[in-house]
């Protein structure tokens, strides 16, 4: 009887862990990366503030670091003509369709008052680079803004 539990246990513990396939991203997220270049899917000049914090230009070229064993990193705008400074913030990576690939990231700040967190896809990633993806809705029409990284 002390062995069935055990192993009922051991069983319960291993089954709530995140998935093979997740740990196996959250590795290679791991490290520090540039934000390169953010686009849209449409052309014209967009007023975007993102996560709550800052605009395109400001964010293109920041630094990120991610730590997946506690879900956390920080990133870092550095342009002289934005609020620059360190910005921390936790994270998860959560598969919702394995055989598509598809996968949600949820970046949540840290000293956000209003407990808001943000999901973009993780569209692609490889030991060298990273897109995410954010899906909106603008006056009925989809509005999508991709974020390219690439590791230091």
């Amino acid at each position: 009887m002390k062995k069935l539990m055990i192993f009922i246990f051991a069983l319960t513990l291993f089954s709530c862990g995140a998935s093979k396939t997740v740990r196996s991203k959250e590795k290679t997220i791991k490290g520090n990366w540039v934000l390169n270049k953010i686009t849209y899917s449409k052309t014209g000049d967009y007023n975007v503030t993102l996560f709550n914090d800052a605009s395109k230009e400001c964010l293109e070229g920041s630094t990120w670091k991610f730590v997946p064993n506690n879900n956390s990193g920080v990133y870092t705008v550095s342009n002289q003509d934005c609020r620059s400074g360190e910005r921390e913030f936790a994270f998860v990576i959560q598969e919702i369709n394995e055989v598509s690939g598809y996968y949600d990231f949820l970046l949540k700040p840290k000293d956000n008052e209003n407990n808001i967190g943000f999901r973009v896809e993780l569209a692609q990633l490889s030991e060298d680079f990273m897109t995410w993806q954010q899906n909106l809705t603008i006056n009925g029409t989809p509005f999508i803004i991709n974020m390219n990284f690439t590791k230091q």
